[in-house]
């Protein structure tokens, strides 16, 4: 037994579903085999021939809370496109300002009013006045480091362990038996020279870690989510957090891109934190290709050029030809102005915790040591007694096979789950029968491991 579950039992059930899966969708393998000739891994992208197994999930259309496959089989989606989708698929008025915006034209390297809207708001949201837009939370948190390393004339980047912020090189550096090393290959030999990789929730090690002075920036998600779980700060950490940034004159960058969820303004304005920098991206544009960074005026200074080209000022390394183009700002204003409303936000946190007093009501009954947070409109396991302090003790309460199983299992039920993270998220468009399906799917599979 490990976790209070027979791994045995998981291995057996698992070998069921994953045929299951494969024998009820044969236009989906038709697809991939076909997609292996001009693809590799048959996938558009690496990353979708490692994130479902056993074989890539292909998708039809999607509306509201689900989506269908091409094999007619239909998904509520917890995953919500690993948080871009936190609006439902297809929002009639992003839909509707997307089309319109394509019929008067998508893209002219030109700003619109659009992305005056979009900047005001976001600030409004954010409580940092001045923004930079790009195509994704990658780009918005590559070009933050950026603007940090010219602001304060310092390289070293510092994260903490556990994290994810993007595929930029610093970001896929990885603590590993006390050694710095790149978590992916293709990376230069020398990225580990430019990053720290700190504990959370240890501010002793933070401070030791800034007091030279070296560090350019902090950058963290507010509470860790996108990584190996969910780790929430002790009380009092983002107190110190702030403060010993400020003392070491070194930047804070609050990626809030997945915690947004949890209302306007994400934990920054829920917190009352004070970042230097707050980054943001998925469904901030109802998942039309965005990604944001906002800053302090001080900060932004280094991006201000008076004189246009002729300022003397050195240029920061930021940009893209496709940048604030029309489209994702027209989708963005859609976005914030009509889907993603305070209501909204309510909506879904009002279901994220009812789902998480029904997960804890299975727990209970089937007598597992398990713990189940509630993070706003995201809940999920924890497989042990109490929640993670940090990533290592996130790590040892991993159960990898188990996690495989219960995306294989719901999926077979029409639940697509969360991939590891913070869990399942109820979105904006998700009903209390949605709530329904998942914990009757996910009791199913609990009845079958435990009987």
């Amino acid at each position: 037994m490990s976790m209070g579950v027979d791994q045995q039992r998981v291995t057996e059930l698992l070998e069921r579903e994953h045929r299951a899966y494969v024998e009820a969708r044969p236009r989906t393998l038709e697809l991939w085999r076909r997609a292996e000739a001009s693809m590799p891994n048959g996938v558009p992208m690496s990353w979708l021939r490692n994130s479902f197994e056993p074989i890539p999930m292909w998708v039809d259309e999607g509306r509201g809370a689900h989506f269908r496959d091409v094999d007619g089989h239909d998904y509520l989606d917890t995953n919500i496109a690993d948080m871009s989708m936190f609006t439902g698929y297809a929002p009639e008025p992003v839909v509707r300002a997307v089309a319109e915006r394509m019929a008067r034209g998508s893209q002219f390297m030109a700003p619109t009013d659009d992305a005056c809207w979009v900047a005001e708001e976001l600030g409004r949201r954010y409580g940092v006045p001045l923004w930079q837009f790009t195509l994704s939370a990658t780009h918005a948190n590559n070009e933050a480091l950026r603007v940090a390393r010219a602001s304060t004339g310092r390289d070293v980047v510092a994260f903490f362990d556990g994290h994810y912020h993007g595929h930029f090189d610093e970001s896929l550096v990885a603590m590993v038996d006390g050694e710095l090393v790149p978590e992916e290959s293709g990376l230069p030999g020398d990225v580990t020279d430019r990053v720290l990789i700190l504990p959370f929730n240890d501010v002793e090690a933070l401070a030791r870690a800034l007091e030279a002075r070296t560090v350019a920036a902090v950058v963290t998600e507010p509470a860790l989510t996108n990584g190996v779980g969910l780790v929430l700060p002790d009380d009092g950490y983002h107190e110190a957090l702030r403060r010993i940034t400020r003392e070491t004159g070194t930047l804070l960058v609050l990626d809030e891109t997945h915690t947004q969820v949890v209302g306007p303004g994400g934990l920054t304005r829920l917190w009352s934190l004070q970042p230097d920098i707050v980054s943001i991206g998925k469904s901030i544009a109802g998942g039309i290709p965005l990604g944001a960074y906002g800053m302090r005026p001080e900060v932004a200074e280094v991006l201000q050029r008076p004189l246009g080209r002729d300022d003397p000022k050195p240029l920061v390394a930021t940009g893209g030809t496709l940048f604030g183009n029309p489209l994702s700002m027209a989708a963005a204003r859609a976005t914030m102005d009509e889907v993603l409303t305070d209501d909204a936000y309510a909506h879904a946190t009002s279901l994220g915790a009812r789902l998480a007093e029904d997960l804890d009501l299975l727990v209970s009954s089937h007598g597992l040591p398990w713990t189940v947070h509630r993070f706003w409109p995201r809940s999920g396991f924890t497989f042990g007694p109490s929640m993670p302090r940090d990533a290592a003790e996130a790590v040892a309460g991993l159960d990898v096979p188990l996690r495989r199983l219960m995306r294989a299992y719901l999926a077979n039920r029409g639940v697509w789950d969360a991939i590891v993270g913070a869990g399942p998220t109820m979105g904006t468009s998700a009903t209390e029968a949605d709530v329904d399906l998942y914990v009757d799917a996910m009791g199913a599979l609990l009845d079958e491991l435990v009987a």
